[in-house]
């Protein structure tokens, strides 16, 4: 019997861009085996241009557009502004780079894209169509605080998915997907730690208390996540993509030679893989 393969890609803001090597590997090699796909914040979007067989749009995303000071800027940020202005993103990319919907929208895949209900603090799993799929990406890419804004999608005020389910891998799984793949954007072994300061986080979110406790729930949810994929189910297989121990890019990384350097080591990484899976 033939299970169904899902794909699975964590967020990180900047250090997505392993993930955009490893699936520009994938759109080189004509690699698309999956039935749905799951992706977070930066790793929707690096998803949206696998399945628009974008190859390298992301890789113009990550280290030109997004290192621009009109995108990240502490300045701006200390002043009360946004330190990640994705309207300034979004108009920019769409106007230059735009996601080809048409492409996306004759593929067969299912795609969710990972978003966080400030009012309830769980996750909304929104099934992309071609009419939204870019609106529901920058609710998914809406840090909270950083981007001071939270996109509203059908009457639901939304912001990163990453706060409820940072590595959707137990939703995949939950789905009826047997084998999945998952590109992670830190080295394995990493752990999430616990707030420092839970105090400060519920003064920051005193509005809203759900995202709060979601904020304050965030590395156990993500350990969690970490563990299914060590440890899955015995009628699942997951197969792990992740950065090697030497992959320097931060979430705000804007150095051009390691944002270069971690695209490689993505590329490598999933051409790898397609040689070992096909």
């Amino acid at each position: 019997m033939t299970q169904n393969k899902a794909l699975v890609v964590e967020g990180g803001a900047m250090r997505g861009i392993f993930a955009t090597g490893v699936l520009d590997a994938f759109l080189k090699a004509c690699y698309q085996p999956f039935q749905q796909c799951y992706g977070v914040s930066a790793g929707a979007t690096n998803i949206a241009a696998y399945l628009c067989s974008q190859y390298k749009r992301n890789h113009a995303v990550i280290t030109d557009y997004s290192c621009r000071p009109e995108f990240i800027n502490f300045i701006r940020f200390a002043k009360g502004g946004h330190l990640f202005d994705l309207d300034w993103l979004w108009q920019e990319t769409i106007r230059d780079i735009r996601l080809d919907l048409d492409t996306f929208n004759n593929q067969a895949s299912e795609f969710y894209i990972v978003a966080t209900n400030i009012k309830t603090g769980h996750a909304e799993y929104l099934k992309a169509n071609a009419q939204l799929m870019e609106e529901q990406l920058k609710a998914s890419c809406a840090l909270p605080i950083a981007y001071r804004h939270y996109p509203v999608i059908n009457d639901i005020q939304l912001t990163d998915g990453g706060v409820a389910d940072s590595i959707p891998v137990q939703k995949a799984y939950e789905m009826g997907n047997k084998d999945i793949t998952v590109v992670l954007s830190q080295p394995l072994g990493y752990k999430k730690k616990p707030a420092k300061a839970p105090w400060l986080v519920k003064r920051l979110y005193k509005d809203t208390p759900a995202l709060a406790e979601a904020t304050l729930r965030r590395a156990n949810n993500y350990n969690q996540s970490i563990d299914f994929i060590m440890n899955p189910p015995n009628d699942c297989n997951i197969n792990i993509i992740a950065p090697p121990p030497q992959f320097a890019v931060g979430r705000t990384t804007k150095s051009f030679a390691k944002l270069s350097a971690g695209y490689d080591m993505g590329v490598d990484a999933g051409a790898q893989f397609v040689a070992e899976h096909c």
